[in-house]
């Protein structure tokens, strides 16, 4: 049933599928960086309330692998986590209160499912048609966007078991990532499916109420020791009170976490890296867990394959009476049991799915339906072998479309909410020319899209994700070809990937719509490069800050960050007054942020902020822009 007329289809220059750290980032930073009011952008979830993933996954024992120090925003640093892990309920409550800060709750509809979004490609109204179904009424309207953007992440389609007869079960059925709260494990003979993280946390938070679990190990994980620890009272005064500390936690936390990307490359020296890290894997595992469990247990692939599990109790229940660990094959649900594959049937109250999500596979998201009516399932079935995209977030004939969090940007080892902000920053660079009024629609080329995969693919393919013993839910092989493809993990370094999303390259992009006349720009390149100072402006997210003042050109727009390190080269072309204009301007500025060690963090266009690490580009024209209307 519809319940809108064609004629009042409501309009919002932004949309956003999904209210996670994704589509907090993005409407908080176009505020920020552009201060775009929150009424330009709409919100649509499937979920009842702010949280994305952490909105799904609330399992007994859910928590981030990822010190809370870095898996939070670089712009919205937080002092009083009380873990250095954060739980489930503690990080909604973070995301929650960024939301409220941005104003961006009103402007989130819950319990909605975008069923569709479709191009629209009018020569005077180009823009974004979605098909919204309420889940709560079943009714369906429309809602247009100038610029559609999907923040509904890689971990939204719970994996279906793959052993028959689920649907005989008498007993409840739990997925972990649709997890019933009403059921009650009391006395309950359970049997849980997996061994991953999220099993890891399951089973030691559940296992003292149930009668007996029993769980089947599927696969193995390399399990390192804990690291997990409440955050003192004094600790938590300290990070608020002294200026700069968050900034310097978050730093030394990024660097501890990405050094374990010395481990991924198939080079003699990551080999090294793992063979080390594996001894004290394995070492630590066969301390802690019975030795009867060990050959389920400990895996023989590589250190890196998979993402490593930090242990959370796990290993020590393991000596409990109450648990049995079996990694013999299920072949049938029954009414009140597991048959295994040796004809024993293990009896269970309680069936509990610890088995992940699709992974590398298009066919569980939403139709897309881009230019020529071509679908995202298509593209990424017929044109390229698995997921991709540009630069992890853009593809060729699907104009101003973006991808958060989309493919290859998982990493094994770091937080995923930097590879968002990242992925956000980029895309509102991209845009930029339309938002200043310059051009309404982008669209990444298809060379510039084809040439990247490859190389992703490649870098990919020298990495211990394609090693031989390894067999991870990163990897697809390609059913005609044999072909490994790769589309969930970043193939190099977080660092490499906020450089690569700072430096737009604007020959792989087409703008079109509105014309506008190159010799009113004269584009000025400052690059400022120091390897601590791209690990630390990786590590702090660093937006793109602006200013701008009155100059006999006109308005001068400059967008920096300067830096203090001792090299610099600069590139120009054209217009020499505005050169000199600009660097002088420049130079004095850095000069002043050197000295004073300045570090203003505004809340929108026209000021500077993070004068110290590293670079950009500014820009001069003859005048800046309106935001555009409705295209």
């Amino acid at each position: 049933m519809s319940s809108d007329k064609e004629t009042e289809v409501p309009f919002t220059q932004f949309a956003c599928i999904g209210t996670g750290f994704s589509g907090i980032a993005l409407g908080a930073t176009i505020q920020r960086w552009y201060s775009i009011s929150p009424s330009s952008i709409q919100f649509f979830d499937s979920q009842p309330c702010v949280g994305g993933t952490w909105s799904i996954n609330q399992y007994p024992g859910a928590a981030c692998d990822v010190p809370s120090a870095l898996y939070s925003f670089s712009f919205e640093r937080n002092p009083n986590w009380t873990r250095f892990l954060p739980p489930h309920d503690e990080l909604r409550a973070y995301l929650t209160k960024v939301a409220e800060k941005y104003n961006l709750v009103p402007r989130m509809k819950f319990n909605t499912k975008v069923t569709k979004a479709e191009w629209i490609p009018s020569p005077t109204n180009p823009r974004w048609r979605l098909t919204i179904l309420d889940l709560e009424t079943n009714l369906t309207s429309h809602h247009e966007c100038q610029f559609l953007f999907s923040g509904s992440g890689q971990f939204n389609s719970p994996r279906p078991l793959d052993v028959p007869g689920i649907d005989s079960f008498q007993g409840p059925v739990i997925h972990s990532a649709r997890w019933d709260h009403s059921v009650s494990l009391h006395d309950k003979k359970v049997v849980v499916f997996g061994n991953g993280c999220t099993a890891a946390q399951i089973v030691p938070s559940i296992l003292s109420s149930t009668a007996h679990l029993t769980q089947i190990v599927r696969s193995k994980h390399w399990i390192y020791p804990p690291v997990d620890a409440k955050v003192s009272p004094f600790a938590k005064k300290l990070l608020a009170s002294m200026p700069g500390a968050t900034l310097l936690q978050r730093f030394i936390v990024y660097h501890l976490a990405e050094a374990d990307w010395a481990g991924f490359t198939l080079t003699p020296s990551a080999a090294s890296f793992r063979s080390r890290r594996r001894k004290m894997a394995e070492k630590y595992m066969k301390t802690t867990a019975p030795q009867k469990y060990h050959p389920l247990l400990v895996p023989e692939f590589e250190i890196g394959c998979k993402r490593r599990v930090f242990d959370s109790g796990y290993l020590e229940c393991l000596h409990s009476e109450k648990i049995t660990l079996t990694n013999d094959k299920a072949v049938e649900i029954l009414p009140h049991g597991v048959k295994m594959a040796d004809g024993r049937v293990v009896e269970a109250d309680v069936l509990v799915l610890a088995n992940g999500f699709e992974t590398n596979t298009p066919t569980t998201l939403l139709p897309v339906v881009g230019t020529g009516g071509h679908t995202l399932q298509e593209h990424w079935s017929e044109t390229f072998p698995g997921p991709e995209a540009y630069n992890c977030t853009s593809l060729h004939g699907f104009p101003n479309f973006f991808l958060l969090w989309g493919p290859n940007t998982a990493t094994g080892h770091t937080s995923a909410v930097m590879a968002i902000e990242n992925g956000v920053n980029f895309a509102l660079r991209v845009i930029k020319p339309c938002l200043e009024g310059r051009a309404s629609v982008v669209d990444v080329t298809e060379q510039a899209e084809r040439e990247f995969v490859e190389r992703a693919q490649e870098a990919l393919g020298k990495t211990v994700f394609t090693s031989e013993t390894c067999n991870s839910w990163y990897t697809a092989r390609d059913r005609e070809t044999g072909r490994v493809w790769n589309g969930m993990t970043y193939p190099w370094s977080q660092a490499r990937y906020w450089w690569d999303c700072m430096m737009i390259k604007k020959g792989d992009w087409v703008y079109s719509q509105v014309e506008y006349r190159q010799e009113e720009e004269a584009r000025i390149v400052v690059h400022r490069f120091r390897r601590d100072g791209l690990g630390l402006a990786a590590c702090l997210g660093w937006k793109e800050p602006e200013f701008s003042f009155g100059a006999g050109i006109g308005w001068v727009k400059v967008c920096c960050c300067c830096a203090c390190s001792e090299d610099m080269g600069i590139g120009c072309d054209r217009t020499k007054g505005a050169e000199l204009i600009v660097q002088t301007i420049l130079f004095t500025h850095i000069a002043v942020c050197t000295i004073l060690h300045i570090n203003h963090d505004p809340p929108s266009v026209g000021h500077v902020s993070n004068h110290r690490y590293s670079c950009t580009y500014f820009t001069t024209s003859k005048a800046l822009s309106q935001q555009p209307a409705r295209p």
